[in-house]
């Protein structure tokens, strides 16, 4: 027995150590990691894509009147697959690697945005300069979040009285 803790011994003092310092040695993840979600809210033009490719649900879109579309992305229930990058054809979302997503306050993993969106004169719809998502999309106004739409909004959507 004491034969066998000298060999172990001998042996953990012959090789490098397999742990790593974390706290105070941050380590470095590789380059192709799929960390974080990044929203870059000022590239995005709410197309919608992103929403309609998510497997977890974690982009909603309300269209809460035939001129402002709501997005909430609700980062908590992600996933980091990687689709709602590769479907952005406008560059707003980035995964970056980034593993340390601890936070305190959970409105920190929460955005919303709030956009004008151009209205059509025929079908009354949402839209953006067209791009390979358009095929993806249904006609008209779009609900995800109902609880999102006021007395005005919800008449619009035809749920009003």
């Amino acid at each position: 027995m004491i034969g066998a803790k000298f060999r172990q011994l001998v042996y953990g003092l012959a090789h490098a150590p397999v742990t790593v310092g974390y706290p105070l040695e941050p380590r470095v993840p590789d380059p192709s990691f799929r960390g974080r979600l990044t929203v870059d809210t000022g590239r995005c033009v709410g197309c919608g894509g992103c929403a309609d490719v998510c497997p977890c649900r974690c982009v909603t879109l309300t269209d809460v009147s035939p001129a402002r579309r709501v997005i909430r992305r609700h980062l908590d229930r992600c996933v980091m697959c990687g689709r709602c990058v590769d479907a952005c054809a406008y560059g707003a979302l980035a995964l970056v690697p980034d593993w340390e997503l601890a936070t305190r306050d959970r409105g920190d993993l929460f955005v919303e945005q709030d956009l004008y969106m151009g209205v059509c004169d025929r079908c009354g719809r949402c839209y953006v300069p067209p791009h390979p998502l358009d095929r993806l999309r249904g006609t008209g106004m779009r609900i995800d979040e109902p609880a999102l739409l006021d007395g005005d909004g919800a008449r619009a959507a035809g749920g009003g009285t």
